[in-house]
């Protein structure tokens, strides 16, 4: 297959120190701009058509980091420190990446279309030197573009009769880039490779988490037509589809998997249900690559069709942990509560691992973590021991707790609009990066400097829903119903870490736990999604956009849990905080269907961001038979409120074999938390992280 010869030439790591921004340098160097954007239009190309263009043998879609890799002497690390120095870009907390292209536009209109529309704009703006300056910058960066098609189009011509290569799939490479100079794509294939072509240079300009998003949308009028025509079928859609899915791992040489998240399913701007055959293609494509990188996230609505989740769930059995499975309804209510316009939000994808973002209409996703647990902490460890006594009931507690959580909420807020913060924004403009953003060019501005159609937006991923219900739960029963146990004591057995405290410690253990469809404790998992969600709602990004929640911290609550003491739960200081918006592991012991209960009674159109749940099933419940109860399990979670879930296929056995004998277990893909990994590359804590994972059973 072409598909496994490009892996294994991909294994041949490339000679040399992967650094773009030498190329990037050098086109500052030699640059006679006047202004900023016109230096850094110069620089983007460049960094585009610089470096000579890599074809590997099985390419069927060109584009690679491979030519970013270069020997550099001393000199040149000093040009690219100088130029870093002098032009420096916006990193992740300043919206430099995580964001979804307009590819809709590009693949309807191609290069050219978009030249033609900055014209129209330099027309409409020929007194507005501003304007015409930034509009004239994003030409640049795009007939850089053409120049990076031209110079792939010609190295695929070379190669013609060389040894190794297909000459027959050389031309169609040769043929396809050369189209794209002067016209729309006219076929699927053509438009994949635009597609690709245009993520390859944003991964050039260093930048990360650049979605592909919907790509069975965007990419769908060309497939239909090929498909209906003959042209293609849909195993060569899925190679192709393939090829370009492996090449997102590339970025492997760097030491590091790219977060590239992939959308398919959901409904159409109209509404209706949109899966299709290229879903499926997708889906295959994904299942055939078997790697961590293209993130893939199936949007599920009421009306997706049993076989399309099915399938989905044929490719999660086989262990890989995608497609992660999103709540079309959920999402769409929450994303409509910040207003944003309906057919908007219907074409919403995610970035990164699992974050909702309005495709194409918004400046970089930024995020954060928000920990409320130290709150709590501050509460019993820095109170006196009457001051704790002195509180007679749980409304009390709560609203004492509500008073520190909307201080640190409001704490936050600041300190991630400070670190946002761009003090002239014309010094930081991303020319080609605003081309793929809607109004950008009729604006003539920047993403981030009002060209966007909507304001930047803020993550705040709220960790430790299960730890905080727990504590809150384990206060409530034994201080203030059964009246076992004083705030104090429980105060005392935390500074103490529960040593020579074991017996409190199984007290408040043996309180009811989160996760078992029990609503004496689930009502504090209600009130922190809907509490924090109110708190972060009163504020506002430095543009004037949202701050949305989330339940998803990756793998946060590992490190959190270091820097923390123990808590009410009987949680031991230093070990973990409960998973996202999962049940603290090993504390939900009454079946999946009571976890699933319990973790949608939260209003979860209040989280905007979106939420990450793990469950981890045993290969066994993928068998036919089995799999159809988990797919209506999954329908019932999500007609009750659920608006994710993410299933690893594995057994404990196999995973702690894994960790004994990870030669073994090279390919062995699981689900991490909002993104899929190698497991035995990861590091000993994450993997015990996984390993706590309650084994569901069907």
């Amino acid at each position: 297959m072409i598909l496994d010869g490009l892996k294994e030439e991909m294994k041949n790591a490339p000679s040399g120190e992967y650094c773009p921004d030498l190329f990037r340098a050098q086109g500052y160097a030699s640059s006679n701009g006047t202004t900023v954007s016109q230096i850094r239009a110069d620089g983007i190309a460049a960094l585009f058509t610089a470096p000579k263009p890599y074809i590997y043998k099985n390419d069927l879609t060109v584009g690679s980091i491979r030519p970013y890799f270069t020997e550099l002497s001393e000199e040149d690390r000093k040009t690219v420190c100088l130029y870093e120095e002098k032009y420096p870009e916006r990193d992740f907390e300043k919206n430099g990446d995580h964001f979804a292209p307009d590819y809709f536009t590009a693949v309807r209109i191609g290069i050219p279309g978009l030249i033609e529309r900055i014209g129209r704009s330099e027309e409409k703006h020929k007194n507005d030197e501003s304007a015409l300056d930034f509009l004239s910058s994003m030409k640049k960066t795009l007939y850089a573009l053409i120049g990076k098609l031209e110079a792939y189009a010609a190295a695929a011509d070379g190669l013609i009769g060389k040894e190794g290569y297909d000459d027959g799939r050389l031309r169609t490479v040769r043929d396809n880039c050369r189209a794209l100079t002067v016209s729309a794509p006219r076929n699927f294939e053509e438009g994949l490779q635009l597609v690709w072509m245009i993520h390859s240079c944003f991964v050039s300009e260093g930048r990360y988490a650049m979605a592909l998003g919907r790509i069975d949308r965007y990419l769908y009028p060309l497939f239909e037509r090929d498909i209906e025509s003959g042209r293609i079928d849909e195993e060569y859609a899925t190679e192709l589809l393939a090829g370009v899915f492996l090449k997102i791992c590339e970025n492997r040489y760097r030491g590091f998997d790219d977060v590239v998240n992939i959308c398919i399913g959901g409904v159409d701007e109209d509404g209706k249900c949109s899966v299709n055959k290229l879903s499926l293609c997708v889906l295959h494509a994904v299942r055939d690559v078997n790697l961590p990188g293209p993130n893939l996230s199936a949007r599920i609505t009421a009306d997706t069709p049993d076989g399309f989740l099915d399938e989905c769930l044929r490719v999660i059995g086989t262990g890989l942990g995608y497609p992660a499975l999103m709540n079309d309804e959920v999402n769409i209510a929450a994303l409509l509560r910040k207003g944003y316009d309906l057919r908007d939000v219907r074409n919403y994808c995610m970035v990164g691992c699992i974050e909702n973002f309005i495709t194409g209409k918004q400046p970089p996703w930024v995020d954060g973590r928000f920990d409320p647990i130290c709150y709590l902490e501050e509460i019993l460890l820095e109170s006196d021991a009457d001051f704790l006594d002195g509180i007679r009931s749980m409304d009390e507690f709560m609203e004492l707790y509500e008073r520190k959580l909307a201080r640190g909420v409001s704490e936050y807020v600041r300190s991630a609009n400070r670190r946002s913060f761009v003090h002239d924004p014309g010094d930081r403009t991303s020319p080609f990066l605003s081309c793929f953003c809607e109004l950008c060019i009729e604006r003539g501005r920047d993403i981030n400097d009002g060209g966007a159609l909507y304001p930047s937006v803020h993550g705040a991923a709220l960790m430790g829903i299960g730890t905080v219900s727990d504590s809150l739960s384990a206060i409530e029963k034994t201080v203030f119903v059964d009246g076992s146990v004083k705030l104090s004591e429980i105060a005392e057995g935390i500074k103490r870490n529960f040593e020579g405290k074991e017996k409190l410690r199984e007290t408040l253990r043996s309180a009811p736990k989160y996760g078992n469809n029990d609503d004496f404790v689930d009502k504090y998992a209600v009130w922190y999604a809907g509490t924090l969600s109110d708190m972060f709602d009163r504020y506002r990004t430095n543009d004037g956009g949202a701050f949305y929640t989330a339940m998803a911290a990756n793998t946060s609550n590992i490190e959190a849990g270091m820097s923390l003491q123990a808590t009410p739960d009987g949680r031991l200081a230093g070990q973990p905080l409960s998973d996202a918006a999962s049940p603290t592991y090993g504390c939900d012991v009454r079946g999946v269907t009571s976890t699933l209960l319990s973790v949608s009674k939260p209003d979860y159109t209040r989280c905007a961001c979106g939420t990450v749940v793990n469950q981890k099933f045993s290969p066994s419940a993928f068998e036919d038979g089995k799999r159809e109860k988990l797919l209506k399990l999954i329908r019932v979670y999500f007609a009750r409120g659920g608006q994710e879930i993410q299933i690893n296929s594995t057994s404990r056995e196999v995973l702690e074999d894994a960790m004994v004998n990870p030669d073994r277990y090279q390919s062995l893909v699981v689900r991490v938390s909002g993104f899929s990994a190698i497991y035995v590359t990861l590091s000993r804590d994450v993997q015990e992280d996984i390993l706590s994972r309650t084994q569901q059973q069907l």
